[in-house]
């Protein structure tokens, strides 16, 4: 299992939001390419950089930030935020992301089943969803064809082995994943799932870190991290 520490970009800057909420946001640095090599030096073996502006906007804002990342860190990357079609995500491969993740696109199941033949695992959906309701397009509009679980059987159709998923009530709350939901849905597919939102303490790693063995694939970790609540290394020798 992997702790993945997050960088969310907005306007250049680490910032981290309140339950997506952009005008309830705090800046951690003005150097975003710093914060990946920082990370990289604590030992993370994998970064989830996230671009808010592109997932609001609908067209990737900091591609050169990315780029210059990936060339100055030696561990993959993965990269959300504004990915709407190929090209882009040929784009972001060929700056050196080992991993692009689609959001808005899960409305389109003939665009995932094309990118999924082509890309394979180079692609990973990201499910975010809020009390069920599945949000888009930075979490400002509902999806409301399927929920959560409907959504999961339907990549797994596709044939998607690994997905995200983040509970925006609870992220950037510092108020403990949901953990009887993470169950309820590894109990409900074969997919792995890497889980995001509301980590506070390394009591809620330890919580979560038996579901290794059920398919629970890595935790992303932001807040209680930049706020200090514990490190890195205290959190990836606990799982």
């Amino acid at each position: 299992m992997l702790i993945i520490p997050a960088i969310d970009l907005k306007e250049g800057k680490v910032v981290r939001l309140f339950r997506g909420h952009f005008d309830k946001k705090k800046t951690y640095s003005s150097n975003p390419v710093n914060t990946a090599r920082h990370w990289e030096k604590q030992g993370a073996k994998y970064l989830h950089v996230v671009d808010l502006d592109g997932a609001r906007t609908g067209r990737i804002c900091h591609l050169g930030v990315i780029r210059e990342m990936a060339s100055s860190v030696r561990i993959p990357i993965e990269f959300g935020g504004g990915v709407r079609d190929e090209k882009s995500i040929k784009q972001l491969l060929n700056c050196g992301v080992e991993r692009v993740v689609l959001g808005t696109k899960l409305q389109d199941e003939k665009f995932l089943c094309r990118v999924f033949r082509e890309f394979k695992q180079k692609v990973i959906v990201s499910i975010d969803a809020q009390d069920k309701v599945v949000k888009l397009s930075g979490w400002q509009r509902e999806y409301k064809r399927s929920g959560v679980l409907e959504l999961i059987r339907k990549l797994e159709a596709i044939g998607f082995k690994e997905i995200i998923y983040t509970d925006i009530a609870r992220d950037g709350t510092l108020k403990g994943p949901n953990i009887a939901l993470v169950k309820k849905m590894l109990k409900y597919s074969h997919l792995s799932i890497t889980v995001s939102g509301g980590i506070s303490s390394l009591v809620d790693i330890y919580k979560l870190r038996p579901l290794g063995k059920q398919g629970l694939a890595g935790i992303i970790v932001g807040k209680a991290l930049y706020e200090g609540k514990f490190t890195l290394r205290e959190a990836m020798k606990l799982v």
